[in-house]
């Protein structure tokens, strides 16, 4: 059965809460969505079970810190396994120009010049351009620029167990892509902070969402399963609790609030 294990839920100034990435598990293998911001992305890993060896296929939304960062301490990890002979399969990652570019850019200045060329001998650097395809581990994604407001950024849909999903970044869903997700079985999509709480996370000025406004908006989407990270942290053990409630107040559909390392089954 397909499922998504959440390594993080967190926004980019989250301490507890990791910074918002996961894994999409199926029989074939794992998928990693974003990589978080710093060395905790392994520990993370290891916390699930997973063998960051054993991943192949890494999807990178976006290039601020708290979604790029992680991937260069997977390299790191990953150079000196590649260099003892370790590590030979290959590994693909799907990104955007922008990233790209990041990527290529910040590892001359912070990693070895010999850990990277380790690094480029094995990774397949898939640049993607809106409506991308590709088959990662037997399902089929769709990749789209999601028209974000800040840097450039891309999302997916597929489907996993027979049911139609979305990820659409970190950024309020821009309304020209509406009819995209329209319908949808499940929207995975950010929610900075309680509505209550805007006048102190300014949610909307980072072009982000209160729980009060992404319902509502999915709500009149008809989406059946909405999955909100990209949290604060304010509220500690009730997060999970206070963040369903609001939701619950302007959305008819199931809402899931994660917390790190919960795994939702797709059903």
């Amino acid at each position: 059965m397909d499922k998504i294990i959440m390594l993080g839920t967190g926004n980019g100034g989250t301490i507890n809460l990791y910074n918002t990435c996961f894994v999409i598990q199926n029989d074939n293998g794992y998928f990693l969505v974003d990589t978080g911001g710093s060395i905790e992305i392994i520990k993370r890993l290891n916390e699930v079970g997973i063998d960051f060896k054993e991943i192949h296929n890494i999807f990178i939304s976006h290039s601020h810190t708290d979604h790029i960062l992680g991937i260069f301490w997977l390299f790191k990890r990953m150079s000196r396994l590649v260099m003892s002979g370790a590590i030979k399969d290959k590994i693909n990652i799907y990104c955007n120009d922008v990233v790209y570019e990041a990527i290529k850019e910040v590892s001359k200045y912070i990693l070895p010049e010999k850990l990277m060329n380790a690094i480029y001998s094995i990774v397949d650097f898939k640049i993607l351009s809106d409506g991308d395809k590709y088959n990662i581990n037997g399902i089929d994604y769709s990749f789209f620029d999601i028209k974000a407001k800040g840097t450039k950024q891309f999302g997916f849909e597929c489907i996993l167990n027979d049911k139609k999903l979305a990820f659409l970044g970190d950024e309020t869903l821009n309304p020209i892509m509406y009819d995209r997700v329209r319908s949808f079985d499940y929207v995975m999509h950010e929610a900075f902070c309680l509505d209550s709480e805007e006048n102190i996370f300014h949610a909307y000025e980072k072009h982000h969402s209160t729980t009060k406004s992404v319902s509502e908006v999915m709500n009149d989407l008809n989406i059946k399963n909405l999955i909100l990270y990209h949290t604060e942290e304010s509220h500690g053990d009730r997060r999970k609790e206070l963040y369903t409630k609001e939701t619950k107040e302007f959305f008819n559909g199931n809402v899931i609030v994660p917390d790190d390392l919960e795994v939702i089954d797709i059903k």
